[in-house]
């Protein structure tokens, strides 16, 4: 066999062609590691018998080769496809590569699965892997199986994709030794099912096909000496899906259970899990009744002498087995009644007999474990206790009882306890189905087959011929589809398609299944009467051997056989043959449990009086294998039933072609699981035991077939990637396929190596490897190259700084040199400077000495001249003042006594005159009226302050509205102007009140006069309250002084801070219209430079329209008959609006001239058609004009006629209007008389205590005062108001009629003096109000023109259309060449179409902005007029010959209360429109972000102002339900998501800004502390707000997730960003995804495009800055997680070029967040395991050294996940080095002590 091998990976004459060089290395066969890997050291030549080799641990060797066939050992895979996913991707494919590409994975990577084309080899490796998550299963959900490291789940994903895909039902075959894995394997693939499809309905159906997995390994699953789980039963699980693909139901199907464990176990193996686990359990309550001890104390679990497994807790495996029994659906009253019979069958085993002779035997009386047994199945006692030593015989007279020996008993009790066993195991799995059972109708299933492997032992008997027989079946089934698929490939390929030999197991299944054949005579030999296992070998013996070269004889015995089976020679021992065949049992013992009280038992064996034919199945689906025929003593004729006459092989064999049927029927996945060693050692590889299981499974066979035809596959685009380096920059063509057929063609000459086909190149074995040689060949002279090139620049590079260096040095010692010289001279030059200062010091000490002694001298002398010359002036002077005050003091004497006497007369005179004045003063003192006197002046001040602060405050509120009505429209401020006036003739009624009020008070007043009279008799007591009264106003009079000066400061504040706001507010408006004026005039400069010629025609007709449209208009304006009465509002905003737009068009024109006509561009013809298009319709729009104006003034003329039919109705008006003018006059003026008679009447009044400032009296009349003047303000305006009016209605006359009108109406208003004039009065409003009607009826008209224009442009849009359609028709007609030539010509044309009216509406813009600038300018030249009240003296004269100016009545301001009233019925309405059906790109568009949120907190505020608590409960109820319905509906859209997040979060601060939140408070404004809720406390709300917008949260990032995940791991890992960098390696049978950017292939681009899609939404809804931080941060450790997942499941993604890659595209997205300034998110640092991995495949991996900095590097990653990174790295070039276990180890051992928290998962 291992001859046979060595050849599989060679062509002829291939290996030869490598082996002839030295150093070629090849595989040698071993006895101990099957194979052993050795290096050529002498060249090979044809006719050499030895080979001269050196084995790895260095020992040089002979190899004789074989003298008969001559053939060379099987040559090495190249390193760099050492470790390969799949093993067909090696280019030499034979045993040993299979073996060592197989250890290298297991015991260098810890990878335990491996592809080999279409099956998936598992090896056990003994130990938990963290690699079966839910994040794993979520990894390979969607992926293809190229794409991921090979995985159980990577099948598991396929199988359901099929399914979806192809609509054809699928199948996992997982086949091994026992102890090999394959339950697990099973478990996991239906885990995954569950995991990724989940049910169709809320039974959780996905869970209960899980919860039988622990039922099934209970009551089939016992511990052996290759496994501590093993299975001791065949099972096929059909998992049913619906249309959905979700999973529905399940069925199981069950062969060949070993019911012989059940009474016998081997040394160190164990019964059924089922016992040891009701041992485990006895001590609980419920189980009591079945009297269970230990598990050593019953015969049936004490056998094997091992009846605990380490690491298993047996109660706790109860608990989990009646927890899934439950969840079947199994009641707990069936739970207890299976425990009851299994604690029987425990109670049975310990029966024991006693022989009472050799041929009879007997039980103990009253046996306990018999007793026990009875009573727990419900049977008599002595009916059991006699048959179990009896049996009845029957004869064709008479039926008898005989006893058996003792022997037989035991045998008929084991009997009877593997019966019992075996139905209570059929009778779960119908209980199992049931539970699993699909309601609704099944559309596919995955069907999962865990079977045994191919066994062989030194003792075989009927099970392992059994257990091979069906994998000889499944073998034959493998094979023929292996085949298949190959030559599928090639088909599909179109490549010449030979035929290859492979090995058919046909006739070995002939041998057991065929007509006499095994099976056959075992079955023949069952029916003899006395048939025995020796007859039946002889009969084997006779018909096969010598026969069929399959069947052999073993030498030394007669009692076994030889079967050559595919895998191995197994030798079979007949002994047992017949008796496990026939598996009998007497009926008797049957009866008497048929008989029991006991429920269940009896229903165990109700299936066995049905008849089934062979292929039929139970009705849950489960195939019958087990079924046992009882053996009565003698079969009556008649009675005997068909079931009986089923052996077990019989039966064995009707299933197994049931399966392979159903097998054949599916597409088919195989797992092999192979089975390391023997000792469960974890991750240890036994070469011997794993080539066994290799060969038994197929895996050779599997590759002999690829290696037979073209093994190796390559897309024409990878094969381009990885040998572009051999290819010349001419050979290089725009068609791949060509290219890569010439270069092939020169570098392999033998075209039979390889073949072309439609997307591959195939090749044969050992070309790949050759290829690699000679591009590893062309990359060495490259580096060779490139060192050289290097090197010289390195050594040219040291040179240049030696050089340096030494010009360097001498330029130091000079300097040195120079330094010290120039030190030299300068200490010499400071030596002669110091010797001659110390001699010039000397000198001059010795001149000073003589100078000073010389000045001493001098002064001595002079100082005594000078004294005594002193002291002679001193007496000379003292002398003078002696005299001087003698002569003084003599004439002072003589002054005082004069004085004296004047003075004494004076005082005489003055004190006689003072006593008059005092009596005068002191009578002046006791009258008030002095007092009073001084204070009328103080009163006036205080009167002239205070009207100075009115008038300040009235200038700061003009100033505010003219602010306010710069901003209001003109609709809006009619309405407003004419309640205004409505206001007005309110408030004249209540002057007129006032008025009377007044006299009211001028009576009051008399009375006051007179009390005043009587006061002044009452002088005393006034003279001590005066004193008083002067103490307070004096004090009043110092806090108005105070207060008058605050209001100066307040009013200059108010000055300056309206003086500041207005120059702020000119100056923003006035940069706006400067930035908008600038970018329309760089916007429309370069169109109107290229288009200037048409324009200026344009403009033209445009002016024409214009023109006309202004003639009609005032066609339009010629009145009707009778006066037309309009209110003040209506008149003043006409005349304004006709003003200014008068101005506007007058202006609009020079703009229009003064555009640049230079630079005229060559017209395009299709531009020119649509001017000329436009020309035409201005000319018909200009006649539709002229035949309106005609119209117009037809109906001008009738009015007119009309009009003078009916003079005196108009003059009656006019008489009116003047009439109401001249009383509101004469009334202004009789109210300012009455104003300045009652300011005299107080000045008169001299009464203090009424005209004191704190008196009532004082306040009413100040009051008065007031509401006296605002009502004279009124009147100025009504004033204002009729003038204009007038003046608007004198304008609308014909000018031939202005005099003599104008008189008329001064006459008419003059003559106004009776009731019938007023009626006629009254009739002219009649008819102005008809005239109003007539208005109406025009503008209806003049809507229904406008109505018909529609209509006309939805015409034009349907032959438009039709236009369309019709050009789409034609272009359709056209060849391919000519279509797209015409559909650009089309799309030109319509880009131009839509840049003409693109243009025209951007004209129109800026002229509206023109226009709208004019009037601002117009409003505030008018708004000083009136505060300058100008219009006030204006004659009628001048009214009529002068301009008119258009009044504006300013109003007061308002105070906004930030609130949006809303009834409660409108509350739907309002949840409709702002939440339900609101558009979120419209609002970010259109309006301010955050609008619905604004709005809903204005409704809140309202209704807390209404103090409505169920209206605000209603309101935010509707929100949120609101918003969850909205997100409900639309929450996959990451637009509507992140528009309701940001309003939840601005909706929830108003909340908390404005109803308690100290945080949020504390920021607060006294203006917004003025807005907060006052009536409710909505912190319950904010809670359910804040939830609200959690979930939000967690759902947007839900949706970015969903949206990213499929970009992630295709734009981070396969996407070569850097294009050349990574090479493709040869990847089997699973191709991986290309990492050539196709067009549905994402990129990292694609990434960065939609994380800028995510933002630039997230900043047009206005969200949170931190809210949108924290949103990146989640997004980039999304991508992080994934792309660091998806790196650590991909063994291909982990090398130094792939490292190079993720750095850079690491790069990128930070570079993205530099750009949106979000470096400071914390975004980057979820980036840092991602960067660390890469990092990690980059650095170096060899020493000690390396390790520690890698372990100080690493920080973020796990001590797992770097060892992982570490075993998956894979070289991509030979140049690499792969990662040794022993660094791997160092680093375990680094980071053991401190393990990393983070992770990534």
């Amino acid at each position: 066999m291992g001859n046979f091998c060595c050849i599989l990976g060679m062509e002829p004459g291939q290996s030869v062609v490598f082996i002839q060089s030295s150093y070629a290395r090849v595989w040698i066969p071993d006895p101990e590691e099957v194979w052993k890997s050795a290096e050529l050291l002498k060249d090979y030549k044809p006719g050499d018998k030895v080979l001269q080799l050196r084995l790895e641990e260095g020992k040089d060797l002979e190899y004789c080769l074989d003298p008969k066939t001559k053939e060379l050992p099987p040559l090495r895979n190249p390193d760099i496809l050492v470790g390969e996913n799949d093993l067909t991707a090696l280019s030499y494919l034979h045993e040993p590569a299979v073996l060592h590409n197989l250890k290298v994975r297991f015991i260098d990577s810890k990878l335990i699965y491996t592809y080999c084309g279409i099956v998936l080899v598992a090896i056990n490796p003994y130990e938990q892997l963290p690699i079966y998550g839910e994040d794993i299963i979520n990894a390979y959900s969607g992926q293809n199986m190229g794409d991921m490291d090979p995985h159980i789940f990577a099948v598991a994903e396929e199988a359901y994709k099929q399914m979806a895909r192809d609509e054809r039902n699928q199948s996992i075959i997982v086949s091994g030794e026992s102890g090999a894995g394959k339950t697990v394997s099973a478990k996991y693939a239906m885990r995954y099912f569950a995991t990724v499809s989940g049910s169709a309905s809320e039974a959780n159906v996905e869970e209960k096909v899980l919860a039988s997995n622990p039922i099934m390994e209970s009551i089939g699953n016992a511990k052996t000496t290759r496994n501590d789980n093993s299975s001791r039963f065949g099972k096929y699980i059909e998992i049913g899906f619906d249309k959905r693909y979700r999973i529905i139901g399940a069925n199981m199907r069950t062969y060949l259970l070993e019911k012989s464990r059940v009474v016998f176990q081997a040394e160190e193996e164990r019964n059924y899990h089922i016992f040891y686990q009701l041992c485990a359990s006895a001590a609980l309550p419920e189980f009591k009744t079945l009297r269970l001890g230990n598990a050593n104390y019953f015969h049936y679990t004490k056998q094997g002498g091992s009846p605990v497994i380490d690491g298993v807790d047996d109660a706790k495996e109860m608990a989990n087995t009646r927890q899934a029994c439950t969840l079947l659906g199994i009641s707990d009253s069936y739970q207890m009644g299976i425990f009851r019979i299994l604690a029987g069958i425990l109670h049975l085993g310990n029966v024991e007999f006693a022989s009472r002779d050799s041929d009879s035997c007997t039980v103990p009386p009253k046996h306990e474990p018999l007793t026990i047994f009875c009573d727990l199945m419900g049977v008599e006692y002595e009916e059991m206790a006699h048959w179990l030593c009896h049996r009845k015989l029957a004869t064709a007279t008479e039926t008898y009882i005989k006893p058996i020996s003792k022997l037989h008993a035991i045998n008929a009790r084991d009997a009877l306890a593997k019966h019992i066993y075996a139905n209570l195991f059929n009778w779960i799995v119908d209980h199992v189905n049931k539970a699993l059972h699909a309601t609704v109708k099944q559309h596919s299933f995955i069907g999962v087959l865990d079977i045994y492997g191919f066994e062989t032992f030194e003792i075989n008997s009927f099970e392992q011929f059994c257990i091979n027989y069906a994998n000889e079946k499944l073998q034959q089934q493998f094979n023929m589809h292996v085949f298949k698929l190959e030559q599928e490939e090639y088909m599909k390929e179109q490549i010449p398609w030979t035929l290859i030999d492979f090995y058919d197991n046909q006739p070995c299944i002939n041998l057991i299944e065929a007509k006499m054949g095994v099976l056959d005579l075992l079955d023949e030999e069952c029916k003899m009467p006395k048939g025995s296992d020796d007859s039946w070998a002889q009969k084997l013996y006779n018909t096969h051997l010598n026969k069929c070269a399959l069947f052999e004889k073993p030498r030394m015995s007669n009692k076994a056989f030889i079967i050559k089976h595919f895998a191995d020679k197994v030798e079979y021992q007949c002994e047992g043959f017949l008796e496990k065949n026939k598996d009998t049992v007497y009926e008797e013992q049957i009866k008497v449990l048929k008989s029991s009280k006991f429920k269940l038992l009896p229903e165990l064996f109700q299936d066995e009086e049905k008849v089934l034919s062979p292929t039929s199945a139970t009705p849950s689906g489960r195939v019958p294998l087990s079924r046992m025929p009882i053996k009565p003593a003698k079969a009556r004729p008649g009675q005997a039933s068909k079931e009986h006459k089923k052996t077990v092989g019989h039966q064995f064999r009707n299933s197994l072609h049931l399966l392979m049927e159903t097998l054949n029927a599916t597409t088919p996945h195989y797992v092999r699981c192979i089975k390391p060693n023997d000792f469960k050692f974890p991750f240890t590889f036994d070469e011997k035991r794993a080539v066994q299981q290799l060969r038994a499974c197929g895996v050779l066979e599997t590759i002999r077939i690829s290696a037979a035809g073209f093994p190796s596959r390559w897309t024409y685009q990878e094969f381009f990637s990885r040998y572009r380096v051999l290819m010349k920059q001419r050979d290089v063509l725009g068609d791949r396929k060509q290219t890569c057929k010439n270069v092939l063609e020169k570098l392999i000459q033998d075209k039979d190596k390889y073949q072309f086909g439609k997307t591959k190149i195939f090749f044969r074995a050992g070309q790949v490897a050759y290829l690699e040689k000679i591009r590893a060949d062309k990359l060495r002279a490259a580096c060779i190259r490139i060192q050289k090139t290097i090197r010289g620049w390195l050594m040219r590079k040291k040179y240049i700084r030696m050089r340096k260096a030494a010009i360097t040095i001498q330029r130091h010692v000079r300097g040195y040199q120079a330094r010290c010289y120039a030190k030299f001279l300068r200490r010499t030059r400071a030596a002669i400077t110091i010797q001659k200062f110390q001699r010039m010091y000397v000198v001059r000490k010795r001149y000073q000495c003589m100078r000073d002694a010389t000045i001493a001298l001098q002064a001595l002398l002079r100082g005594y001249m000078v004294r005594n010359r002193y002291q002679m002036m001193l007496r000379e002077h003292k002398s003078v003042v002696i005299q001087k005050h003698v002569r003084g003091w003599l004439a002072r004497r003589r002054y005082r006594r004069t004085l004296r006497a004047i003075v004494y007369l004076q005082c005489c005179y003055r004190r006689m005159m003072a006593k008059r004045e005092l009596k005068k003063l002191k009578i002046e003192a006791r009258s008030v009226e002095r007092y009073k006197k001084l204070h009328i002046g103080l009163e006036n001040k205080i009167m002239q302050l205070q009207r100075k602060i009115d008038e300040q405050n009235k200038e700061y509120k003009s100033l505010l509205e003219k602010m306010n009505n710069l901003e209001i429209t003109y609709s809006t401020e009619t309405e407003k102007l004419r309640s205004d006036v409505e206001r007005l003739r309110m408030s004249e009624e209540e002057a007129k009140n006032a008025t009377n009020r007044v006299i009211s008070l001028q009576e009051e007043i008399a009375k006051l006069r007179k009390e005043l009279h009587q006061t002044q008799s009452e002088k005393k007591s006034i003279e001590e309250w005066a004193d008083k009264y002067k103490h307070e106003t004096e004090q009043l009079v110092s806090e108005l002084k105070e207060q008058n000066s605050l209001l100066k400061t307040e009013k200059e504040d108010l000055n300056r801070r309206i003086h500041d706001q207005a120059r702020e507010i000119t100056e923003s408006m006035e940069k706006k219209l400067v930035e908008e004026t600038k970018q329309l005039e760089l916007d429309l400069n370069d169109e109107r430079l290229r288009y200037q010629n048409l324009l200026n025609e344009f403009s033209r007709l445009e002016e024409r329209y214009d023109d006309l449209k202004d003639e009609m208009n005032l066609m339009v304006s010629i009145p009707k008959p009778g006066h037309k009465r309009t209110d003040s509002t209506h008149s003043s905003n006409e005349s304004e609006y006709t003003f200014s737009s008068e101005i506007t068009e007058a202006e609009d024109l020079p703009l229009r001239m003064e555009e640049p006509s230079e630079k005229k561009a060559a017209l395009d013809m299709s531009l020119f058609l649509k001017l000329q298009k436009r020309v035409s319709e201005l000319e018909q729009e200009k006649q539709s004009l002229q035949d309106e104006l005609d119209r117009k003034e037809e109906q001008a003329l009738r009015a007119k006629a009309k009009e003078e039919e009916r003079p005196p109705i108009r003059g009656a008006e006019l008489e009116y209007e003047s009439l109401k003018r001249q009383e509101l006059e004469s009334e202004n003026k009789k109210l300012k008389n009455e104003l300045n008679e009652l300011q005299k009447a107080l000045t008169e009044t001299r009464a203090p205590e009424v005209t004191a400032p704190g008196a009532p009296a004082y306040r009413v009349l100040l009051d008065q005062l007031t509401s006296v003047s605002e009502e004279l303000e009124v009147r100025k305006e009504e004033v204002l108001i009729l003038r204009s009016q007038l003046v608007s209605q004198k304008e609308a006359i014909q000018p031939k009629h202005t005099m003599t009108d104008a008189t008329i109406l001064l006459e008419d208003v003059q003559k106004m003096k009776d009731k019938g004039e007023i009626a006629q009065a009254y009739i002219g409003l009649k008819e102005t109000n008809r005239l109003l009607e007539s208005q109406l009826q025009s503008q209806k008209k003049s809507h229904e023109n406008e109505l018909e224009s529609l209509r006309g442009e939805i015409q034009s849009l349907k032959e438009e259309n039709n236009r369309q359609q019709q050009l789409l028709a034609q272009n359709l007609q056209l060849p391919p060449e000519a279509r797209i030539e015409a559909s650009l010509q089309h799309e030109i044309t319509r880009l131009t179409n839509e840049n003409l009216d693109l243009m025209e509406q951007l004209e129109k813009q800026d002229k509206t902005v023109r226009k709208l600038k004019k009037q601002l300018k117009v409003f505030a030249k008018k708004i000083g007029e009136l505060e300058v009240g100008q219009m006030e003296n204006i004659s009628p004269g001048q009214i009529i010959d002068e301009p008119i100016r258009p009044v504006n009545i300013p109003r007061k301001e308002k105070d906004f209360q930030g609130m949006l009233e809303y009834k409660k019925e409108d509350e739907q309405k309002l949840v409709k429109n702002l939440i339900l059906e609101l558009k979120p790109r419209g609002v970010a568009v259109n309006l301010i972000p955050g609008l619905p949120a604004y709005i809903l907190f204005m409704c809140v505020r309202h209704a807390d102002y209404l103090n409505d608590d169920q209206k605000v409960r209603s309101l935010l109820t509707s929100t949120i339900n609101g918003i969850k319905k909205v997100l409900k509906k639309r929450g996959d859209d990451f637009e509507t998501v992140s528009f309701w997040l940001s309003n939840t979060c601005r909706f929830l601060h108003c909340l908390k800004q404005y109803s308690g939140e100290e945080g949020f408070m504390k920021h607060n404004t006294p203006r917004q502390n003025e807005h907060c809720l006052t009536n409710f406390d909505l912190a319950e709300y904010r809670q359910v707000l804040s939830d609200l917008a959690i979930q939000i949260y967690q759902q947007l990032v839900r949706v970015l997730e969903n949206i990213l995940q499929p970009m992630i791991v295709s734009g981070m890992l396969e996407h070569e960003t850097i294009q050349g960098v990574s090479g493709v390696k040869p990847t089997g049978l699973r191709k991986r995804t290309s990492s050539i950017a196709d067009e549905g292939t994402y990129t990292l681009d694609s990434i960065i495009r939609q994380l800028n899609s995510f933002h630039s939404v997230m900043c047009q809804h206005g969200m949170d800055p931190e809210l949108i931080k924290q949103v990146v941060k989640q997004m980039f450790y999304i991508i992080g997680a994934v792309t660091l997942n998806n790196l650590l499941l991909r063994k291909d993604m982990c090398s130094w070029s792939k490292g190079m890659q993720i750095r850079y595209n690491v790069s990128q997205l930070e570079e993205w967040l530099r750009d949106k300034n979000l470096m400071n998110s914390g975004a980057k640092e979820t980036l840092e395991p991602l960067i660390q991995a890469a990092q990690l495949l980059q650095v170096k991996k060899k020493t000690d050294e390396d390790a520690e900095a890698i372990c100080s590097m690493c920080n973020a990653l796990t001590t797992a996940q770097i060892v992982k990174v570490l075993n998956l790295y894979t070289p991509v070039n030979e140049f690499e080095e792969r990662v040794l276990v022993s660094f791997i180890r160092t680093i375990q051992v680094c980071l053991s002590p401190h393990q990393k928290p983070f992770d990534s998962s």
